[in-house]
């Protein structure tokens, strides 16, 4: 077991808990446009209580990852509950036998980990979800990984954000703001956005301990 692989992914985790806390209020905002408006509130106390649940933590990261997972689909309320546990259960099922989280192994693991949102959600490009940042995020992951893993990382978090941006103008096709029709349209999807920030603090935390 990697123990330096280990404090990564806990350092990935507090990092992503306290830039959720800072957006809650942007995030709130986004839903309440096209869904409940609490989306910001639950990943903020999801990933709080998930922080909560690695301190000590000494396991290997696919068990990190599991633990954020089941915390999340514990703690988060709506459907991202269920859809970011999928995302961190897919992330720990795929990094199950690697001692190092680096570019391929991460790229294999956000693979996984995208699909595993899909299989939940039912998903598909353009439907106006969090795969519309996860899925450009994996597909420019897995194209940059020759390039070393803080290159990899920075284009997969650009290539989640332009996802997430991409998202407003879209009719929504899924969740509560699927009922809206047409006028989901010009809203950008805070499940997509609160991905596309998970993945550059990913890029921010590991490319600066990977180089």
């Amino acid at each position: 077991m990697d123990a330096a692989a280990t404090a990564a992914v806990v350092d990935w985790i507090n990092a992503s808990a306290d830039a959720l806390t800072r957006e809650r209020d942007r995030l709130n905002r986004l839903d309440a446009d096209i869904g409940d408006g609490d989306h910001g509130a639950n990943m903020a106390r999801g990933f709080s209580a998930a922080v909560a649940r690695l301190n000590g933590y000494d396991g290997d990261p696919a068990g990190a990852f599991r633990t954020v997972g089941m915390t999340l689909l514990s703690t988060v309320g709506g459907a991202a509950g269920p859809l970011y546990g999928a995302f961190f259960i897919g992330l720990s099922g795929a990094l199950r036998d690697a001692g190092a989280v680096d570019a391929a192994g991460w790229s294999r693991a956000l693979e996984a980990a995208v699909a595993g949102v899909q299989r939940r959600g039912k998903a598909e490009p353009g439907d106006k979800t969090m795969v519309d940042a996860l899925l450009p995020a994996s597909d420019a992951l897995a194209g940059a990984v020759g390039e070393g893993f803080p290159a990899a990382l920075a284009a997969s978090a650009a290539a989640a954000e332009a996802g997430a941006e991409a998202t407003t103008p879209l009719v929504a096709r899924k969740g509560r703001a699927s009922y809206l029709g047409e006028r989901s349209a010009g809203h950008r999807d805070p499940g997509a956005t609160s991905s596309a920030l998970l993945l550059r603090i990913a890029a921010d935390v590991w490319g600066q301990t990977s180089r």
